[in-house]
């Protein structure tokens, strides 16, 4: 048995461990029951708990989420329009968000899809510096999809 204050009281019987912990006003804990003899500490058991709680809300707090974001572009989309969506998706890779990089084609424009795939790896070349590619561009259906991914910090 390991005392509330963190020494070794020695083997005990349970009853006697149990009334030891009681007089302290704190809770008889096992913790390792397959020790031979079982390991029990005396604590208080509910104060325990809300530190274990504060721990894991606080490793919580500090892990970020990653989210894919989308950014949709045409074949057709003009230079200065394309530079202001991958702006927003630098920002998103910045923020270590994976980027998904949509590019719809809509009746005859599925003619074009040769010039669809050579301006996602335009900017796949011009986002280099903050992302790399995780897919390459492939058609599924009438749009094509590239996926990027943020560079390790």
């Amino acid at each position: 048995m390991i005392g509330s204050d963190g020494e070794q009281v020695g083997v005990l019987l349970l009853n006697d461990a149990i009334a030891k912990a009681e007089d302290g006003g704190f809770d008889l804990v096992m913790m390792s029951p397959n020790a031979d003899p079982p390991v029990c500490k005396i604590m208080d058991y509910g104060k325990f708990k809300y530190e274990q709680s504060k721990k894991a809300n606080l490793a919580k707090k500090n892990q970020h989420v990653m989210q894919v974001k989308e950014v949709k572009v045409r074949a057709s989309t003009d230079q200065h329009d394309l530079e202001v969506k991958l702006n927003r998706a630098r920002k998103f890779l910045e923020d270590g968000n994976k980027v998904k990089l949509t590019m719809r084609f809509r009746g005859r424009e599925m003619v074009y899809a040769s010039r669809g795939a050579e301006q996602l790896k335009n900017i796949a070349e011009q986002m280099q510096d903050v992302g790399k590619v995780e897919n390459m561009p492939n058609m599924e259906g009438r749009q094509m999809i590239m996926v990027l991914g943020p560079l390790k910090k």
